[in-house]
């Protein structure tokens, strides 16, 4: 009885879906190859999942979640939090990328879906590179995600180049689709030394730039060497507890804002502009249409002057041949 109490079963199109509450894990056996793909497509981004003995011993499933587990369950459980966890370094072991496995851990068990982008072979910004895969890829996952969670090195007291490309290569707009705009955001750092809040200060007007809503705590985790263990975890202290809240304050703000991103950014200027226009115009075509605005009353202004010029001419004859008669 308590299976059936849990469990619903439905079949369509030859796929058999079994779906449990939030608590237990959602599964899906499909008997499609499409279904196999995609979850392989899937699993791609969530290299921070464990198995065998590391799951075992996993800190992240004794975390006391319930509250922010059970806030909004129902629209959560629907849908759950669509999330992209970005890191800024590409070292074998990199720190940013271990802090952003960790909250992609906190974020699963809260009942997220959690996608991690590897910047490996992501191309440095240009003009020629927009159709590369690792650029596509990356706009695609921004577009999906409803929350951001940004780790980032700091290095010579800044954030790092990796991280900045990635940022570079999400633009401020797609037409008139804003990949960034109304996401929550959570940010972090790691530094080699002592503690810092450089990078999270320049992460938080980088968000602000992108539009986003960037949730009021903050990560900064010193001497990071010292605070994971060999196997690449966090070690227990205040920082592990820190990145734990942070996760848990997205998770909270992103539940709350992301029915509402869309009427909380809803800006009076680019309703204007869709009034007028028909639709949301790049930089470009703004600049392009300021110079044909301008390059037109040159030439009315030109037009009017010869004009000017003209009758002022016809007024001087028909003065001289008045005099002469």
């Amino acid at each position: 009885m308590l299976w059936r109490a849990l469990v619903s079963v439905g079949l369509s199109g030859g796929s058999l879906k079994i779906l449990r509450p939030r608590t237990f894990c959602a599964v899906k056996l499909s008997m499609t190859s499409e279904g196999n793909a995609a979850e392989k497509g899937r699993m791609q981004y969530r290299p921070h999942l464990l198995t065998g003995e590391a799951a075992e011993k996993d800190w992240v499933q004794s975390l006391e979640l319930t509250g922010a587990k059970s806030f909004m369950l129902k629209q959560a459980r629907e849908r759950p939090l669509r999330t992209l966890i970005l890191y800024g370094s590409l070292r074998n072991r990199s720190y940013s990328r271990l802090l952003a496995y960790e909250f992609a851990r906190i974020l699963d068990l809260l009942g997220a879906e959690v996608r991690v982008f590897d910047p490996s072979g992501l191309p440095i910004k240009d003009d020629a590179s927009e159709a590369h895969p690792k650029v596509v890829e990356l706009r695609e996952l921004s577009m999906w995600s409803e929350a951001h969670v940004w780790c980032c090195p700091e290095q010579h007291g800044t954030i790092t180049a990796v991280f900045k490309n990635q940022i570079d290569w999400i633009p401020l707009s797609l037409g008139s689709v804003r990949p960034t705009q109304g996401r929550t955001l959570a940010i972090a750092q790691v530094n080699g030394g002592s503690q810092s809040f450089n990078t999270v200060n320049i992460l938080r007007v980088l968000g602000r730039w992108m539009r986003m809503v960037t949730i009021p705590n903050q990560s900064s985790v010193p001497k990071a060497w010292t605070e994971f263990d060999e196997d690449g975890r966090m070690k227990e202290s205040g920082l592990r507890d820190r990145v734990v809240d942070v996760a848990e304050e997205l998770y909270k703000f992103s539940l709350l804002v992301r029915d509402h991103s869309s009427f909380l950014v809803d800006r009076y200027s680019e309703r204007k502009e869709k009034r007028e226009k028909g639709r949301l115009l790049s930089q470009a075509e703004k600049e392009a249409a300021r110079l044909a605005a301008a390059q037109a009353a040159a030439t009315a202004n030109a037009a009017a002057a010869a004009t000017a010029e003209t009758l002022a001419v016809g007024a001087e004859t028909a003065a001289a041949n008045v005099l002469t008669e």
